[in-house]
């Protein structure tokens, strides 16, 4: 059985979609914290099962009859995330997994300015000591392009601090490479980087955005210490500004930069452009 924890999230939800339309319902199984958000997945045959990173016990139980188990990273802004990440590899563990998938990030490593990849590092560290195979999904950046380029529909302008080459993918696309990964034949073994063919930057946003939008989007490079009080004084707080300053900083340092064609193959076809997600945006 495919075990699918946060299957009611946007990632895995859709991760979940596409492994139904290539393996039997009866083979997969999600671990949820509010199994009544997965009554839909009961309904199309989805073994559902309540599961939490803060309780092994359960998590256990949800784990049962598990050959694969894919962990979604947590997003727990409160929780000491590394600790959450150990409970649930030694679960999939216990249940006896044959392997464990995690959706890591690409660019991982310990010394980075982005302190989410080292919580990445140190779980596929973990994975890594389990003694089960494993595989780390490296997905390249995604999510709110509002977040990432600001209000450039209304201003004309990407007024972001300075960058460097980074990937951003489709959400819709790693999801897929997913339920490819998890039901292919032959298995996929450590980190696995699911970019773009070729990486981006702000820039490139810009030029896609001018060319969707028939009008002229520049790029504008704010000093950091400017950008953080511009950010604060909009009511950002300041630990969350840093945090977004340190993944810009992270960009321009060449942490994201490399790029692989492996989400190309997985797909059979080119991953959504920065292009193609521009263009999924309402421009009213």
């Amino acid at each position: 059985m495919i075990i699918v924890t946060g299957a009611t999230g946007t990632l895995n939800g859709a991760t979940v979609d596409h492994l139904l339309k290539r393996v039997s319902p009866h083979r997969i199984g999600v671990s949820v914290r509010d199994p009544a958000r997965a009554a839909h997945l009961v309904d199309r045959g989805v073994r559902v099962r309540e599961g939490s990173y803060d309780d092994p016990a359960n998590l256990r139980h949800s784990f049962a009859d598990a050959e694969q188990v894919l962990l979604v990273s947590s997003s727990d802004l409160s929780a000491d995330v590394a600790a959450q990440h150990r409970r649930a590899i030694d679960a999939a563990v216990d249940a006896g997994a044959k392997r464990i998938l995690y959706t890591s990030a690409h660019g991982t490593a310990f010394d980075t300015p982005y302190p989410p990849l080292a919580i990445h590092a140190a779980t596929e560290q973990y994975l890594a000591d389990s003694g089960v195979a494993w595989t780390a999904l490296r997905n390249g950046f995604y999510g709110d392009l509002a977040q990432l380029l600001g209000p450039w529909q209304k201003s004309g302008v990407i007024a972001m601090p300075a960058d460097g080459p980074f990937s951003w993918v489709d959400r819709r696309d790693v999801a897929e490479a997913a339920a490819v990964i998890l039901s292919a034949d032959d298995p996929f073994d450590g980190p696995v980087d699911l970019t773009l063919p070729e990486p981006v930057t702000l820039a490139d946003f810009a030029a896609s955005a001018s060319e969707i939008t028939g009008r002229r989007i520049d790029r504008v490079v704010v000093d950091d210490e400017t950008w953080l009080a511009e950010a604060t004084s909009s009511g950002v707080p300041e630990a969350a500004a840093r945090f977004t300053l340190s993944m810009f900083q992270a960009t321009r340092g060449g942490h994201f930069s490399g790029s692989r064609p492996t989400l190309t193959h997985l797909l059979g076809r080119e991953p959504r452009s920065i292009t193609d997600q521009l263009k999924d945006l309402d421009f009213r």
